[in-house]
């Protein structure tokens, strides 16, 4: 298995970006849709007849069109139950289309080459707000030439989701708009109010908490207007550091300049020293990697200085004595718990 280990560097603890790079308006979101319908036309790959909620919706779709028919009957595998999942976007008008997502619940081998039955979408207050209906894809082409295989079960109708409901949202006329930090921070908080003040050269944004700033409209601008102002102002904003690990592809994401504290960790037939002596006694036979990192080859052990041991270059070294993903992961999460690295540290 190979371990990838990206390291991003940080000049400054402070880093540039807009406004809307780092807040949402409350209020200005997509809203899920759901729906339940069949997709038609598969060639034998459809639902069996252990899937008796297919064959009683075919039963209840030829009711519809006046032909009556038992349940038992019906043999067909050219059929498949689907869920139809979608994002309604936020001011979306009557007649707008949008893609939908189709994945199978019964037994069906592939939903390729069927068409998705017109299919009422509804909100979580039961309301019917779109339909649709259309062919559904699976995917293109592999790297070897073949069709997608990966998930046969699950498809997209790409603009087969069509607006019939709107959501009604009065942007316009409002007085007052909050933006809301994808992460809370109290800097980054203060940093947004201070920054659309200095634009307006008045008090129209104030921080109410870590992660909530409530804006004024300001004289002579409406709504729209001021917060797209507002989104495209650029701020300095501190960036936490962090360290991602995923666990399922051994993938670790961490900043270079992420200190490890003094600490001794075993895992397996590998030793990770990060000593607090200023001059670490290098034992014979080891390896330089840089001025403060060593290797020593004979025994597995990583010996490091005081100041200088980083999780960019704790990784860098157990990659070189061999180190599998998990036993990277496993000793980053035993630095983690003993206290040695004190930014967070997320699995995902």
């Amino acid at each position: 298995m190979k371990v990838i280990v990206a390291f991003f560097l940080l000049l400054s603890s402070l880093q540039a970006a807009r406004v809307g790079e780092l807040a949402n308006v409350v209020g200005v979101r997509d809203n899920q849709i759901i729906g339940y319908s069949l997709v038609v036309g598969l060639k034998k790959t459809g639902d069996g007849t252990t899937s008796k909620f297919t064959l009683q919706s075919i039963a209840n779709m030829l009711k519809a069109m006046n032909i009556d028919m038992n349940p038992v009957d019906i043999k067909s595998k050219n059929v498949a139950a689907v869920v139809v999942t979608a994002k309604f976007a936020p001011f979306a008008r009557q007649g707008d289309t949008f893609d939908v997502v189709v994945s199978s619940i019964g037994d069906a081998k592939s939903l390729e080459g069927g068409t998705l039955l017109m299919t009422p979408l509804k909100g979580v207050d039961g309301k019917i707000y779109a339909l649709a209906q259309g062919p559904v894809s699976i995917g293109g082409k592999n790297e070897r030439g073949a069709g997608s295989e990966s998930h046969p079960t699950a498809g997209m109708v790409y603009g087969g989701g069509l607006v019939e409901r709107e959501i009604q949202q009065d942007l316009y006329h409002q007085q007052n708009a909050t933006l809301s930090l994808k992460t809370s921070n109290f800097s980054n908080a203060v940093a947004i109010q201070n920054a659309v003040n200095a634009r307006y050269r008045s008090e129209v944004a104030t921080a109410l908490d870590s992660r909530t700033i409530k804006l004024q409209l300001p004289k002579n601008r409406s709504m729209v207007e001021f917060l797209a102002e507002v989104q495209n102002l650029d701020v300095n904003y501190a960036q936490e550091p962090k360290i991602i690990i995923n666990e399922r592809t051994g993938t670790i994401v961490a900043g270079v300049d992420v200190e490890v504290k003094p600490v001794v960790i075993t895992q397996g037939d590998m030793t990770v020293k990060v000593l607090s002596q200023d001059n670490v006694a290098k034992p014979a036979g080891s390896v330089a990697m840089d001025k403060s990192l060593v290797i020593g080859l004979n025994e597995n052990e990583i010996y490091t200085e005081k100041g200088t041991t980083t999780v960019a270059n704790i990784a860098r070294s157990l990659q070189k004595l061999g180190a599998t993903p998990k036993e990277m992961i496993a000793i980053l999460q035993a630095m983690k718990s003993a206290g040695a690295i004190t930014v967070d540290l997320e699995v995902i």
